[in-house]
């Protein structure tokens, strides 16, 4: 089974940028979709973005203009971007995807911070 491994979350101030990666242990190429979602403490886990096989994206509003999903499939790796940080962005930001067959595959995790 595909195993997935988020890295590239840390600390960062408001405004400032950070790029998330999900590195995938087993080709993306096939995989109906990919997303980002985000879990803060006391909250249920969230829709971040979502990038399907055929390069349509979908996000959250509170996100949108500020993050970005992409995917490199030569390196099995998706990416989220985000932009113009906010405090509200703070939280475990964990990466998912659809195989062909419908199973969904989650990562471990991977904590932002944003400091005000």
């Amino acid at each position: 089974q595909v195993q997935l491994v988020e890295s590239g979350g840390g600390l960062v101030q408001t405004g400032g940028s950070l790029r998330l990666s999900c590195a995938s242990s087993g080709s993306i190429f096939s995989m109906r979709t990919m997303g980002w979602y985000r879990q803060a403490p006391g909250k249920q886990r969230e829709l971040v973005a979502t990038l399907t096989r055929s390069g349509s994206t979908n996000y959250a509003d509170s996100v949108k203009g500020r993050f970005t999903i992409s995917k490199d499939t030569g390196k099995n790796t998706v990416y989220l971007e985000m932009y113009e940080v906010k405090p509200e962005d703070t939280a475990a930001y964990y990466c998912n995807v659809i195989s062909g067959t419908g199973l969904s595959i989650w990562g471990q995790g991977t904590q932002v911070t944003v400091s005000s």
